[in-house]
């Protein structure tokens, strides 16, 4: 399967400055990341950034990234620009992974991956789990997730969903959604500009 993994990383963040460049047991945090991805089988592995200092961090630790505009207002957007700096074809995919998950599984990533492998007509592919605590089926902090017979997404909330009205004890538990997506680099290059039309 050929995919790249695209790691978006911002130096200026709001709640963690430099947080990209956090130290990680002698490396930095994406470096920590981007080096969990190239165990995913991806043909290539990324970093998207808004900066010289974390694009020289990354090469210093042989990770390959592209230097992007600082002003994108989202990760997507970022990752629209790296496909097109990258040449990434149309039909290729992506897996955009968070530059905060230096732990991530990356049986996880390949996963995300072979889901638009396995479905051709798909755009866009995203993971989720079983919630069994039942304090965090009722926390607001953690998204869920609604499927439907294809396990496709229907909605995603905050609140409870699906809710247990009569407290059946077989219930199917609530889905968590987890943070990571695929695209064919086509949607990923066109979702920043559906999304500003949402806006207008």
């Amino acid at each position: 399967m050929n995919f790249t993994v695209l790691i978006p990383a911002r130096l200026a963040s709001t709640r963690l400055p430099n947080k990209p460049l956090a130290d990680i047991g002698g490396a930095p945090m994406v470096v920590r990341v981007a080096q969990r991805a190239l165990q995913s089988g991806a043909s290539r592995v990324v970093v998207a950034c808004d900066s010289a200092e974390i694009q020289a961090a990354c090469a210093a630790h042989g990770i390959q990234a592209v230097l992007t505009r600082a002003d994108h207002p989202s990760g997507s957007d970022r990752l629209a620009e790296a496909c097109d700096l990258l040449g990434i074809a149309e039909d290729e995919i992506v897996v955009n992974v968070q530059g905060d998950e230096p732990l991530i599984d990356p049986h996880l990533i390949s996963g995300v991956a072979q889901l638009l492998q396995n479905k051709p007509q798909t755009s866009m592919g995203t993971a989720a789990h079983a919630i069994e605590s039942v304090v965090d089926q009722n926390n607001p902090n953690i998204v869920k997730v609604a499927l439907n017979m294809k396990n496709e997404a229907l909605y995603f909330s905050r609140s409870l969903i699906p809710f247990n009205r009569d407290g059946h004890a077989n219930a199917p538990k609530p889905l968590r959604h987890v943070g990571i997506y695929s695209y064919r680099a086509s949607f990923c290059a066109s979702s920043p500009s559906l999304r500003r039309h949402r806006l207008r």
